[in-house]
């Protein structure tokens, strides 16, 4: 299991705290110092069952110089969300928890972290 965080985050701690307490093994990946490339993130929003819009923090100053809620939200579209969350990594929802089961879960709810650890 590994699980992409931002250590500033507080849902990112939170989802920790729980993993923690689960006595659960995973591997912490900080994805604003080791970004991930476009082919992590295609494979990860796979794994997720998302498109790359789903999981784009669009409140984010960056977001809104690129402006990307203007953008548009089709297959002709997803390279690019792609191509700017591997070049923007603040934009990248989070926690991001990859289950050994192959699956993905957006880890913002201690429902969803705990899904991730039923697919241990």
């Amino acid at each position: 299991m590994e699980i992409w965080i931002n250590p500033a985050c507080s849902k990112c701690r939170g989802a920790l705290a729980l993993l923690d307490a689960e006595g659960a093994g995973y591997t912490v990946r900080r994805y604003l110092e080791d970004v991930p490339s476009a082919d992590e993130i295609r494979e990860v929003l796979g794994r997720l069952g998302l498109e790359p819009w789903d999981v784009t923090r669009t409140q984010e100053a960056e977001a809104k110089e690129l402006g990307v809620k203007e953008w548009p939200r089709d297959a002709a579209g997803r390279d690019r969300w792609i191509e700017a969350l591997a070049a923007h990594p603040r934009l990248i929802q989070r926690p991001i928890i990859t289950a050994e089961d192959g699956t993905a879960v957006v880890g913002r709810t201690e429902e969803a972290v705990r899904d991730a650890l039923s697919r241990r």
